[in-house]
C-alpha cells in the first residue's frame, strides 16, 4: 500500500476510528518497561520512560497518572512526510476546544483526547473528512 501525502485526500479518507479502552500516561524511571504492562506509545526523554498504556493496567501497576484518554486512529495510510495533515485534524479539534496529543506511526496517525470527550472528537474528525471529500 502506497501511502498517501495529498493533505486534501488524507482528510477525505482519513476514516477515524475510536479504539475501546481508557488510555493514560505514565512516566518511569530506567528504560525497560515493567512486566504486565503492555504500551501502545512508548518515548525516552531525558526524565524517563513515557507510555501510554490502558488505564487498568496502569493501575494494576500502581504507576501515577493525571490524564485519561481515549485513542483515535485515522486509518488513512499516511506518509511520514506530508504535510498538513496533524495541522489541520489539531485545528478542527481546537476549534471544538478539544485537546490532542499526537502520534505517528508508520502507517496510522493516533490521536488521543479527552476519553469523557471522545465521541466529540470523533464526531469533529468524521465532519472534517466530509467537509474534504
Amino acid at each position: 500500500m502506497t501511502p498517501e501525502r495529498d493533505l486534501t485526500r488524507l482528510l477525505a479518507t482519513m476514516r477515524p476510528e475510536l479504539n475501546p479502552g481508557r488510555y493514560v500516561f505514565a512516566t518511569i524511571d530506567g528504560a525497560v518497561v515493567p512486566p504486565g504492562l503492555h504500551p501502545v506509545v512508548t518515548v525516552t526523554e531525558s526524565e524517563g520512560l513515557t507510555l501510554v498504556v490502558r488505564q487498568e493496567e496502569a493501575d494494576a501497576a500502581s504507576l501515577p497518572y493525571d490524564y485519561v484518554a481515549g485513542w483515535i486512529t485515522l486509518r488513512v495510510h499516511s506518509a511520514l512526510d506530508a504535510v498538513g495533515l496533524t495541522a489541520a485534524v489539531s485545528r478542527e479539534l481546537a476549534e471544538a476546544g478539544l485537546s490532542c496529543n499526537v502520534v505517528a506511526g508508520f502507517h496510522h496517525d493516533h490521536l488521543f483526547v479527552d476519553h469523557a470527550r471522545a465521541g466529540e472528537a470523533l464526531t469533529a474528525l468524521r465532519h472534517l473528512a466530509e467537509r474534504s471529500a
